[in-house]
């Protein structure tokens, strides 16, 4: 997997430096050939966070046009490396992207740094295609509690942002969002909100006010307000949450029983680990609450289990979809949601047979 560097085997004045901290490198990938260590420790490192993923990949990027060939197949050739070179920006985007969902922040650096000097070779060191790599860099720093590191990523993607007309309202959503948490993490709670209150503004000028991607805003202005002992007020913003996500799920539910087709994943891993952890917390809080709302449960425990059912894991289904039909046991005028509960049970049976 690995050999060491000959330093003469370099031509003069090139230094071969490691993959995740630059310093002068002594191994070399013996798969690839283009990637280099300062030690085996990182080495392994970034294997497991993107390396195995993008190996071949980066060898057919690295491999020049034949010599000789018409100028023609040259340009080919060159076409056919950029779109590869931005299928590694994509994959090592979707690679961080995940580590984050999964909170293993160290595994996210070396995807996210991958993802940053890519997205530099092909969009230019300016590029507002940068900002996706800065803000992963920065949540990963912000999970590591390197707040300062994450601050300067932070600074690069305001400045990118700055420097480009006519942002997209996702970017700067993202962008708030991510300097949102940055401002929880040092406890300065007041510009947390009003970062987090720009991030709703752009999300539900972008999705909707409706839209989950909005309420991902609401959910962390909650977790604020939890901070600043005002449990009422995250409560408040913790029921628009769960609204939110159970009119989505509801409705990618209701088109696959009027389609008659198997669910098919409706999130990627990421998005689905986000989720359950949104709903999961939501629903802890709601049960240690002084005075705890069963109906509010089990529309949490329902939503948990379409979602999972939506990602194709029926155990999980069945565990939330049996969790939420005890809790509505009892309760008044929930005819509907009984009803869904149940069909979603013998959905989640039917493939566990």
């Amino acid at each position: 997997m690995s050999a060491a560097i000959n330093p003469l085997a370099n031509p003069k004045g090139v230094k071969k430096l490691c993959e995740l901290c630059q310093r002068p490198a002594k191994l070399q990938c013996t798969k690839c050939l283009v990637t280099f260590y300062c030690n085996s420790d990182h080495q392994q490192a970034d294997w497991t966070s993107i390396h195995e993923k993008v190996c071949p990949l980066l060898v057919s990027i690295h491999t020049p046009a034949l010599f000789g060939t018409l100028q023609s197949d040259r340009d080919r050739h060159h076409k056919e490396t950029l779109k590869k070179q931005k299928h590694l920006v994509e994959i090592a985007h979707l690679e961080a992207q995940r580590w984050v969902s999964k909170k293993r922040f160290q595994d996210v650096l070396p995807a996210a740094l991958l993802f940053l000097r890519w997205a530099m070779r092909v969009y230019g060191s300016c590029a507002v295609e940068l900002v996706p790599a800065y803000l992963l860099l920065a949540q990963a720093n912000i999970g590591l509690g390197s707040l300062s590191q994450a601050h300067e990523y932070l600074s690069k993607a305001e400045w990118t942002v700055m420097k480009t007309p006519g942002c997209s309202n996702t970017v700067l959503h993202q962008l708030h969002r991510t300097l949102g948490r940055l401002h929880t993490a040092m406890g300065k709670y007041a510009s947390a909100l009003t970062h987090f209150a720009n991030d709703v503004y752009y999300a539900s000028e972008m999705f909707g006010l409706a839209s989950t991607v909005t309420s991902g805003g609401y959910f962390l202005m909650a977790d604020v307000f939890l901070k600043q002992n005002k449990p009422d007020v995250a409560l408040s913003l913790y029921t628009e949450v769960a609204n939110s996500w159970h009119a989505y799920l509801c409705k990618l539910m209701d088109g696959i029983s009027q389609s008659g087709t198997q669910p098919k994943e409706c999130f990627d891993e990421a998005q689905c680990m986000e989720a359950d952890q949104m709903l999961r917390c939501i629903l802890e809080f709601e049960e240690q609450c002084v005075k705890p709302r069963p109906d509010q449960s089990a529309m949490l425990a329902h939503s948990l289990a379409m979602l999972w059912l939506l990602c194709n894991n029926y155990t999980k289904a069945l565990e939330y979809g049996k969790k939420a039909e005890m809790l509505i046991q009892g309760l008044s005028e929930q005819n509907r949601l009984r009803e869904s509960i149940h069909n979603l049970l013998q959905h989640a049976e039917k493939h566990l047979e």
